[in-house]
């Protein structure tokens, strides 16, 4: 009976836990489809009273969103997509390949987490500068194509697989491009995925680094150019800023939804809580 008892408060704070969450999702949603005068008049209703779309068409006339949508994926994808690869081959060869002070090397790529952005922003920035990519979307992208949260967890999921297995291979003759192409990514897979997801959605959202870098609305990603329309519009036209808050996260909600289960197993066999 207490087992039970315990069972029902837990789920009931898990309930509580999850409708907080959702609350400000479920909140940007509703306000985005209600008229400027019944979201001053009843902000917290959940459900409109005279839905409509005007908020949308008018957040599409005032910018060109197809545009700044491309850019944004563009970005995100080549990003996601150069550092998934640099995480391989470096997860790889911290597991699999013996060189001289390994470990030291690993230590001190995993110290470079715990570095606040504000440190490398100028540095990079300046190199950036240089290279004469200032307003351009591969300025925006260059800094980006490494991660050390991708090769740690890369590198976790690369330890559970045996090495009798890569030994045996090479035994037989089978070069490491074969054996990473064949053996390993096949088995890491998941966490290939999960981490290309939180890859994708954190340079999807990324609006600091844009900022220093774009100066023209043609290279604007969507981070920057909704957050810089919501201050513009946001107080006096809220459920407008309301509407900007769902374009931008749709899609980055979307794509955790459908691979949610992937992530959390990622985290959960890498041993991060």
């Amino acid at each position: 009976m207490k087992t039970n008892k315990k069972q029902i408060a837990l789920h009931v704070v898990l309930i509580l836990l999850v409708l907080i969450t959702l609350f400000p999702i479920i909140f940007a949603l509703s306000n985005s489809f209600k008229t400027l005068q019944e979201s001053f008049n009843s902000v917290l209703a959940l459900v409109p009273k005279e839905f409509t779309l005007e908020n949308y068409k008018y957040v599409f006339s005032r910018l060109p969103l197809f545009k700044i949508i491309l850019n944004t994926f563009t970005i995100a994808f080549i990003v996601t997509a150069v550092k998934i690869l640099t995480s391989i081959l470096a997860a790889y060869s911290f597991v699999y390949i013996d060189f001289k002070e390994k470990n030291i090397i690993y230590f001190i790529f995993l110290t470079t987490m715990f570095i606040p952005f504000t440190v490398t922003m100028i540095p990079n920035y300046l190199i950036v500068s240089r290279l004469g990519l200032t307003d351009t979307i591969w300025g925006v992208m260059l800094p980006q194509f490494a991660d050390v949260l991708g090769i740690f967890l890369l590198r976790q999921a690369m330890r559970t697989i045996p090495k009798s297995i890569i030994e045996v291979s090479k035994i037989d003759g089978i070069g490491e491009a074969r054996i990473l192409k064949d053996i390993i990514l096949p088995l890491v897979k998941p966490s290939i995925i999960s981490t290309a997801i939180i890859f994708f959605i954190n340079s999807w959202n990324e609006y600091v680094w844009p900022v220093l870098i774009i100066s023209s609305q043609d290279n604007y990603t969507l981070s920057l150019a909704l957050q810089m329309f919501i201050s513009s519009e946001g107080g006096t036209e809220f459920p407008i800023a309301m509407a900007v808050s769902v374009i931008t996260m749709i899609i980055p909600l979307i794509l955790f939804l459908i691979f949610q289960r992937h992530i959390m197993s990622t985290f959960i066999s890498s041993g991060v809580k």
